[in-house]
């Protein structure tokens, strides 16, 4: 077990980060990520006061679908948190999805109540998801990419999404907290692997998944960590949109890349790249790729960096080579 965001988080469940990484590119395995937070917003000014807030346009979608977007700082554009927006089927009401220690924060934005305390979320994520969960909990096993479906399991509401953060097919389950025991061993006695926070973090980082801390957070904006497509200039305000758009005026100074290091050995965070014996940036996030065999890592860079340029990644004192190379690592069809 190891602190993350204020919960204390399995790192993994005996098989290991290696095995249940591949469980999930390979099978599918399930995930406790009870730690997300959900804040349920609701009421006749629910959609107007997300727009005003979000950067994505929930007019895109409509209800029943979930839609990724983010928060921002007003004064400098930086990204306050990437959140998941759950738009129930109902119509009337939004479950909003931040990160751990986010909540607070985000509920002091748009309103809506904390209910994390009253449900578990347990990810069930792999190409064989379907397969395996039908045996278990068919409505959930139907429910497609970025879909909401409101149903039940042995008598408890459900809220499922088909949304997750592994780079495969899956589904997030919100149940009673009381009752995600039983869901949960439900899942591992038809062939489900448990797999802890260690196998999540390398599985969105060969997908090139953001983690806010990492790649977002405080000073970074989301033109800077190449996700503008979450932004919805078309809309005439949200938080930060004057800041950002300055930004996307006068130009970016830097841009989240890819970096693919040779050998087995990982690179990790807060280590200095160098091109040409002088630093270009510094790595957000790094570890071994089961999936590939060697050492991948995010990194801002400058601009003008393009892929298949020849870097070094500083580990104490170390050097390792490494490529400029474009995400996501791992494609999934």
């Amino acid at each position: 077990m190891t602190p993350f965001g204020g919960w204390e988080m399995p790192l993994n469940y005996g098989e290991g980060t290696i095995a249940e990484h591949l469980a999930c590119r390979n099978d599918a395995v399930v995930f406790d990520v009870s730690h997300l937070g959900t804040v349920r917003v609701s009421g006749p000014d629910a959609l107007d006061r997300l727009q005003a807030t979000l950067t994505n346009d929930l007019g895109k979608i409509r209800p029943g679908k979930a839609q990724y977007t983010h928060l921002l700082d007003d004064s400098d554009g930086s990204v306050l948190d990437d959140i998941i927006v759950w738009w129930l089927p109902d119509g009337e009401a939004f479950d909003v999805m931040p990160n751990a220690s986010n909540t607070e924060r985000v509920v002091a934005a748009i309103g809506g109540i904390d209910t994390t305390a009253n449900r578990a979320v347990l990810a069930v994520q792999g190409p064989r998801f379907a397969e395996r969960l039908t045996e278990v909990f068919p409505a959930a096993a139907a429910v497609g990419r970025f879909a909401v479906v409101s149903t039940e399991w042995h008598g408890h509401a459900c809220t499922v999404a088909g949304t997750g953060y592994t780079g495969e097919r899956g589904v997030e389950i919100a149940i009673a907290s009381a009752a995600a025991p039983e869901l949960w061993r439900a899942l591992v006695d038809v062939g489900v692997l448990p797999a802890g926070l260690g196998a999540r973090d390398t599985l969105r980082l060969e997908a090139g998944l953001p983690l806010h801390g990492h790649e977002l957070g405080a000073g970074i904006t989301s033109l800077q960590a190449g996700l503008e497509w979450v932004v919805a200039w078309s809309k005439p305000t949200f938080r930060g949109r004057a800041a950002l758009a300055r930004e996307k005026e006068s130009g970016l100074s830097r841009r989240l890349r890819g970096i693919a290091t040779e050998g087995r050995r990982p690179p990790r965070s807060e280590c200095a790249v160098s091109i040409d014996g002088r630093t270009a940036g510094i790595t957000t996030s790094g570890n071994f790729s089961p999936v590939l065999g060697h050492g991948i890592a995010m990194a801002f860079l400058p601009t003008d960096v393009a892929d298949g340029q020849a870097v070094t990644v500083d580990i104490r004192g170390s050097e390792l080579l490494g490529t400029v190379v474009p995400m996501p690592f791992v494609k999934k069809s």
